[in-house]
């Protein structure tokens, strides 16, 4: 079968390597989508995951169906359409370093457990839609992170796939107004479609004036200058100037969840943190957050499906994973199967 294999430092390459054997305690997957994540192109400018630099197979955002299980599996039966937590595999972290990747025809879960490895869905949900599994329960886990009060006004930087999660897992919490901000003006329309109160432009809009307007003056006690009520400012953008203009502009006690990945090293002033007491807090993968998640895509599926930016063939995954690391190409790349 044909695998997509990081072979070097800025080298990816299809590679034929033998269709894994079902064995006792195994599951045989054949992949239906894998999403494509940031970190794929990251993985291939490095050269690799460790422990496998120069032959790291890549895919780590997939939906696929059971097509063959070993002797000794119960709990799942041939046929069942599945989202797969990643990080629970025996032979390593699937497309990030382990020994398997999703953007390969067939994966084998060995050492299968019910519910650990795998989650079975309704067979209505889109391919394409149950691969978002993975990148929005990283969504999700920041969400989580935030401990969202009922009522809570949130800012959610960066209307990208995991901006856009977020934004879903913040509404399901009960969060009670959410804005989201961005420069692309297409991103921030798919943003109102998913259930955005508001969205700002800062090429076009001021940030903290529209802030204030739209959550109110924080500037209370200490506290002074232009300061808005919002309760959580959630990072998903990855632009080091917003560290800093969180802090300035935070209301006493407010938090700033940073789940983005930042590639530079970021000025802070500690002293303009001090006085609104700002919370820091970091978010990073799904401890638990993995199958949560789940129930939300499956409830509301539709939504989920707006996040997707383009589909690629399996045959173009490499062009796939082009388009991911150019900025601007496109809003989320996901390879389907045939």
């Amino acid at each position: 079968m044909r695998s997509v294999v990081v072979t070097g430092k800025d080298q990816v390459e299809w590679k034929d390597i033998p269709r894994p054997e079902v064995e006792q305690g195994s599951v045989l997957l054949k992949i239906k989508a894998c999403g494509i994540c940031g970190s794929d192109p990251f993985y291939i400018h490095m050269g690799g995951c460790p422990p496998n630099f120069g032959n790291t197979p890549l895919g780590h955002e997939p939906s696929a169906e059971v097509v063959e299980l070993g002797e000794g599996v119960t709990g799942i039966a041939v046929g069942d359409h599945v989202v797969v937590d990643t990080m629970k595999f025996s032979d390593g972290l699937l497309g990030s370093g382990g020994n398997q990747g999703a953007l390969s025809e067939y994966v084998l879960v060995r050492d299968f457990e019910p519910n650990k490895q795998l989650r079975v869905i309704p067979k209505d949900i889109p391919w394409e839609v149950a691969a978002l599994n993975e990148p929005m329960a990283v969504a999700y886990h920041g969400v989580n992170t935030a401990e969202v009060q009922e009522g809570d006004k949130v800012v959610i930087f960066g209307a990208g796939p995991v901006g856009l999660g977020a934004l879903l897992g913040f509404k399901r919490q009960g969060a009670g107004h959410v804005v989201v901000v961005d420069m692309d003006e297409s991103r921030l329309a798919k943003a109102l479609k998913i259930g955005a109160d508001a969205v700002i432009n800062t090429k076009e809009e001021d940030l903290a004036d529209r802030l204030i307007e739209l959550h109110g003056d924080g500037a209370v006690g200490y506290v002074r200058g232009k300061r808005s009520g919002t309760n959580i400012y959630y990072d998903a953008a990855g632009a080091g100037v917003l560290v800093q203009q969180v802090s300035q502009l935070a209301t006493h006690g407010a938090k700033l969840v940073i789940v983005a990945v930042h590639k530079k090293p970021v000025e802070f002033d500690f002293g303009s943190a001090l006085s609104p007491e700002l919370l820091i807090r970091w978010s990073m993968g799904y401890p638990k957050e993995i199958f949560e998640v789940t129930d939300d895509i499956i409830d509301n599926w539709e939504k989920y499906q707006l996040i997707i930016g383009d589909l690629f063939p399996f045959d173009k995954a490499l062009d796939a994973i082009t388009a991911a690391g150019t900025p601007g190409a496109t809003d989320k790349a996901v390879v389907v199967f045939d």
